[in-house]
């Protein structure tokens, strides 16, 4: 069956998962469902401490056996030390067809490529897989689908009842002998746990795995001890050295200087840009640097913003310290000066749900007026790429981009015209996971695309001095310069789905064809 965005989905998948095609990002608005809830054993006298000798000891405690899911969070990034700690104690437990339902899966995580091929963990859900995991789901080794998800559609499904985590472990920078969990004060701090929020909250266990042990009472608790089974110190969690890697990094690329500043001029030209407005960037490097440049404006118009959301970098929280923003409200910190703003008064935490789930009365992104965003692909259709390769590769992570897109007023998308040999700008792209129809505004290095949807936009660009081309215009300099790319070349075998934010199916990956990799990545 083809969904809404032209992709043909198999009928066996939807057998497989029982779910729905993609029927557009507002099929489901007004849709009444009835939460789930985690079964919660009472304890009216604990002896006073959760605290345990070992993260075994509080594995058989929980009951762990085969065919259960288990739930991690991502706030360490590259730094995590938490899920390979607990895979490597449950493999030597032998346990098996384990199902990882974490919040985003990269590079810290390589060593699970093991434990996919000897049937310790069969099936993978996530925002996204990056380095070694994602090559391996790509050739065909984990056993089961793996499920791609946005942050808010992770929230969804987990609130839904349509996933059952039966084990989460939460990384906890303090935490005190009764659970009480906080991403600061310790010497592994990551700022806050606001995916670990859905977790605490229904998960049938919950294990608080922490380096630095406090005196009870760690208040105000970021995950309340009413949520947490039991508390394991280990010698340490994470490396927050690590949290600013690959993407969220500051860029000194000329050309993602030029697409910051493009950016820029295209936001402050519209009937947004106003005091009061509402912001999120992604954290790519032209996504820093606009705003960057853009406070520069704000400062030179004496325009204040209300409040800044989503995953925050150091120039976000800078808006803050010079009085430029109002509010920070904070899903996840990308680097220690975001970190430290934490102690902010006004550098407020929200859980994932809060952020961006589609299925509760109103979450954060549907009031946000811009959000800057990255992709890989983009297609003449405007739909986006923010997972698969060129290459046929699963290589990222869908993350809040299907959810900021949706929700904000002007979804922006930068991406350099090439990314690397490979034009970014295509006739379609490898999958969709962002609809075009949730996309405004496409920034290259070569010129800038408004959706033809936007008439308003486009209207209100007349006059300004901008590299205004069409898609099609892009998409064709984009060819004349590197060719058209073949198309990757996939085996029938599906193993992976990309769901959309409300749980139907907005494309499937399909296994590669061992030639896909070029000979430096095998």
């Amino acid at each position: 069956m083809k969904n809404a965005v032209g992709r043909e989905i198999p009928e066996e998948i939807l057998k497989q998962t029982g779910k729905e095609i993609f029927r557009g990002s507002h099929y489901y608005d007004g849709y009444v469902y009835k939460k789930d809830g985690p079964n919660t054993k009472c304890v009216i006298n604990s002896g006073g401490s959760k605290l345990l000798a070992s993260l075994r000891e509080a594995l058989e405690k929980c009951g762990i056996r085969d065919g259960m899911t288990l739930g991690f969070h991502h706030h360490f990034r590259d730094g995590d030390l938490v899920v390979t700690m607990v895979m490597e104690e449950i493999h030597r437990m032998g346990i098996r067809n384990l199902t990882i339902c974490a919040s985003s899966l990269g590079k810290a995580h390589d060593s699970l490529v093991e434990y996919m091929e000897d049937g310790t963990i069969t099936g993978i859900q996530s925002s996204g897989v990056r380095g070694k995991i994602g090559r391996a789901i790509s050739e065909g080794k984990l056993q089961g689908l793996a499920i791609m998800r946005s942050h808010g559609g992770r929230v969804r499904a987990i609130e839904s009842g349509e996933v059952r985590i039966d084990i989460a472990f939460i990384g906890a920078p303090t935490c005190d002998d009764y659970g009480n969990c906080r991403g600061i004060g310790g010497k592994s701090d990551c700022g806050v746990l606001s995916y670990a929020m859905v977790d605490a909250c229904y998960a049938d266990h919950v294990i608080a795995i922490t380096d630095c042990l406090v005196p009870f009472p760690n208040f105000p608790a970021h995950i309340s001890m009413t949520n947490v089974d039991y508390v394991v110190v280990v010698d340490a969690i994470g490396d927050p050295d690590k949290i600013a890697t690959g993407a969220a990094k500051p860029t000194k690329d000329m050309r993602k200087l030029m697409m910051a500043d493009y950016c820029t001029r295209f936001v402050t030209s519209t009937p947004y840009f106003k005091d009061g407005f509402s912001y999120q960037t992604g954290v790519g490097g032209a996504s820093i640097a606009s705003t960057i440049s853009l406070a520069k404006v704000m400062k030179e118009r004496g325009v204040r913003m209300r409040f800044g959301v989503g995953g925050l970098t150091k120039p976000m929280c800078d808006l803050l310290i010079n009085g430029q923003v109002d509010v920070l409200l904070d899903t996840q910190d990308f680097d220690r000066d975001a970190v430290s703003s934490v102690k902010d008064l006004h550098h407020f935490r929200i859980s994932a749900g809060e952020y961006a789930d589609p299925f509760n009365k109103g979450a954060v992104v549907n009031k946000l007026d811009f959000v800057i965003l990255a992709a890989l692909e983009i297609d003449t259709q405007f739909n986006c790429n923010v997972v698969v390769g060129s290459d046929g590769v699963i290589t990222g992570a869908q993350g809040g981009h299907p959810d900021t897109a949706a929700g904000a007023k002007c979804t922006i998308v930068l991406s350099p015209l090439l990314q690397g040999r490979s034009p970014a700008i295509c006739s379609d792209v490898t999958v969709v996971t962002t609809p075009g129809e949730c996309v405004d505004v496409v920034i290259t290095d070569y010129g800038i695309a408004i959706n033809p949807r936007r008439q308003d936009l486009i209207d209100c660009m007349e006059g300004v001095d901008l590299p205004f081309k069409t898609i099609e215009e892009l998409r064709d300099i984009a060819y004349r310069i590197a060719g058209e790319p073949e198309r990757v070349q996939f085996q029938d075998r599906v193993v992976g789905i990309i769901e959309a934010r409300d749980g139907t199916i907005m494309d499937v990956v399909r296994q590669v064809r061992p030639f896909a990799f070029r000979e430096d990545e095998k």
